[in-house]
């Protein structure tokens, strides 16, 4: 933004900040108060399309005063511009309106990663590695291509059909072929198999509309399969509908068992307790947390936790305890407005600190301190350098947060969830971020070139079996040879080469399923059963 427009930014900061002041703030909000401020912000963004002295964009202004004043609420109550809403919503609802392909640009082409499973291309014949070079009349090919141009192409509205032109490398063909767009999901639920004769496996993305659809779904198979204890990795998962989460947790608990309660700034309490739906109350439960768990995980480990149900396994989660509400501003744009705070059965709060301490509150823990915002969006990091994500000792716990379960379990509020079996970070599995680029673009070009001979390998076989003469990744550190890997580094570049194919050949499946081989809290969780 130019310098000279900041005055006129701040100004309308000003005005939108004392619209919302008089509303969160408790003061008069009468009809004649709240048009008066109104008038005000109507009237200074008309003297400055009329009279300031050069041209301004006052849509732009406006977007930036909103998520300025945002940011003076928490670090959870943003502004969702109109050109980015509909991301946003695809996302939490689980699904999209397309032609359903996973692609990558490769070397200027549209190339795809993966035909989604039940979306329309993969009713037309699309497979993974085919090129899409026409979509109706647009050029799919050549310099400049981005992913915001194919993305704009390929979506669309609901039964609408577009003629796409595309080339096989297998067999060197070109064909076209008409795919009508339909409704696309976007699954919650990354992976879901058995680890062992009886012990399942479930990662949850993140807590959509559709993921208690596909996680029953899960539980469905794998008590089938013969599942009694179940593993639910929420490692990485940032949240979503609490109603979601509450809808999971249910499957676990006891009937009328409580879940989480919401308190609004009025006081108003609401209560969420499990029903008699729940399919896996006896069942065994390890839950998978980590620095990056957060809000709806957190009420799942939270609630599970103070039930004295299952065992919390990982490191101490994110820390997010506020709820959000989508609002729309009436122009295609809206709000995530924090409206409650949540809390687990046994009262406590795990929202870590979001504003510097005053000097009657040095725990930081209040929530009416200064309005400066702490580091929050680095405490992750700050973790890591003092030890915590390394050591249990290191985190840090308040006495006066201490919250007892009903067995007589301790457990403690004031940021995230403390898990029950703490599990370090690996730092031995890293690799430089220098490489992986290097994995990417030479597992894609293998699989490419070798897709006939791949198609008839299953998952099991390549997992226990692939390049074991290490010719193919001795193929790959050829081409890097340059850079003269140690002997432990070549060691993880092989590893990591076998998963980036076996996610090229078998999706998020292969992924999870070669990294589960030497992942510390899998490894932790077996050795808990063995106990």
């Amino acid at each position: 933004m130019n310098k000279n427009n900041l005055p006129i930014f701040f100004a309308i900061a000003m005005a939108f900040g004392i619209l919302i002041g008089a509303f969160f703030t408790g003061q008069s909000t009468t009809l004649s108060k709240s048009s008066l401020n109104e008038q005000k912000v109507k009237r200074l963004i008309n003297f400055i399309e009329q009279d300031y002295v050069d041209e301004v964009n006052t849509d732009e202004l406006l977007d930036g005063a909103i998520a300025q004043m945002l940011t003076k609420l928490d670090p959870h109550s943003v502004y969702i511009p109109k050109e980015n809403l509909q991301a946003v919503t695809e996302n939490m609802q689980g699904n999209f309106v397309g032609i359903g392909v996973q692609f990558r640009i490769i070397e200027d082409s549209i190339t795809v990663v993966h035909p989604m499973k039940g979306g329309p291309s993969i009713k037309k014949g699309i497979k993974a590695g085919d090129r899409i070079l026409i979509a109706d009349s647009d050029t799919l090919y050549g310099k400049g291509i981005g992913n915001g141009q194919v993305l704009k192409t390929l979506k669309g509205a609901p039964n609408t059909e577009v003629k796409l032109k595309v080339y096989r490398k297998s067999n060197d063909s070109l064909f076209d072929v008409t795919v009508e767009r339909g409704k696309v999901n976007i699954k919650s639920v990354d992976i879901a198999y058995m680890l062992n004769d009886s012990i399942g496996y479930i990662k949850l993305d993140r807590f959509a509309r559709n993921t208690y659809k596909e996680f029953k779904e899960s539980l469905t198979i794998l008590k089938e399969l013969g599942m009694t204890d179940l593993v639910l990795d929420l490692r990485g998962n940032g949240g979503g509908f609490i109603d979601i989460a509450n809808k999971i947790v249910d499957e676990f608990l006891e009937d009328d068992k409580l879940i989480v309660f919401t308190k609004n700034n009025g006081g108003e309490i609401n209560e969420s307790f499990a029903t008699e739906r729940g399919d896996f109350e006896d069942g065994g439960l390890y839950v998978l947390m980590d620095e990056n768990s957060a809000s709806a995980s957190e009420i799942v480990a939270g609630a599970l936790q103070d039930n004295d149900k299952g065992i919390i396994v990982g490191r101490r989660s994110f820390g997010k305890g506020l709820v959000q509400e989508e609002m729309d501003l009436g122009d295609g744009s809206a709000v995530r407005l924090t409206t409650a705070r949540y809390y687990t059965p046994t009262g406590r709060s795990i929202q870590k600190p979001y504003k510097k301490p005053s000097k009657e509150d040095e725990n930081g823990l209040s929530g009416n301190a200064s309005s400066s915002q702490v580091n929050y969006g680095s405490e992750v990091e700050n973790r890591y350098k003092n030890g915590e994500l390394l050591n249990r000792d290191s985190i840090k716990i308040v006495d006066s947060l201490k919250y007892t379960t009903p067995k007589g379990k301790i457990v403690y509020g004031g940021g995230g969830i403390v898990p029950d079996v703490f599990v370090p970070i690996d730092t031995s599995s890293y690799i430089s971020t220098y490489y992986y680029a290097y994995l990417n673009d030479f597992a894609f070009k293998y699989v490419d070139n070798n897709r006939t001979k791949l198609s008839g390998i299953r998952i099991d076989e390549f997992i226990k079996s692939f390049d074991d003469d290490n010719k193919v990744s001795n193929t790959f550190l050829s081409k890097i040879k340059d850079f003269q890997p140690s002997m432990l580094t070549k060691q993880k570049l092989r590893k990591f080469l076998k998963a980036t194919i076996a996610r090229e050949l078998f999706n998020d499946q292969g992924l999870y399923r070669m990294n589960h081989l030497d992942d510390k809290m899998i490894l932790k969780v077996l050795e808990l059963e063995k106990k």
